[in-house]
């Protein structure tokens, strides 16, 4: 099975998490109460890209490293199942996604 030689990673505000609920929840969150201090989901505060190691990480998945980022990706699922950030787990509020690189074509496929 080959396994994509490389992905960008997006490390995203848990609060952007919330745009993506479906059309249900969204009418709920808006009929309730707007407080001032809302903010609209935005973009990643980081992005890396990483290219695969060859080894395989603690999870089990292929590892990939690059820019200060090491992560344990699942190739079927396309689901990060370990994360450093700097050497660090990621914070609390931020949750990570993942863009798959089409290095013949030079372009980025969401996941």
């Amino acid at each position: 099975m080959s396994h994509p030689q490389s992905y960008e990673i997006l490390l995203v505000p848990s609060f952007a998490e919330d745009a993506t609920a479906d059309a249900d929840e969204r009418d709920t969150a808006e009929s309730d109460a707007a407080e001032p201090d809302d903010v609209e989901p935005g973009g990643a505060i980081r992005s890396a890209v990483v290219s695969a190691t060859g080894e395989t990480g603690a999870s089990g998945y292929p590892r990939y490293s690059g820019e200060g980022i090491v992560a344990d990706i699942d190739p079927e699922t396309h689901t990060v199942e370990a994360l450093l950030v700097d050497g660090a787990e990621l914070s609390y509020g931020l949750s990570a996604r993942i863009q798959e690189r089409d290095a013949e074509a030079g372009t980025d496929t969401d996941r």
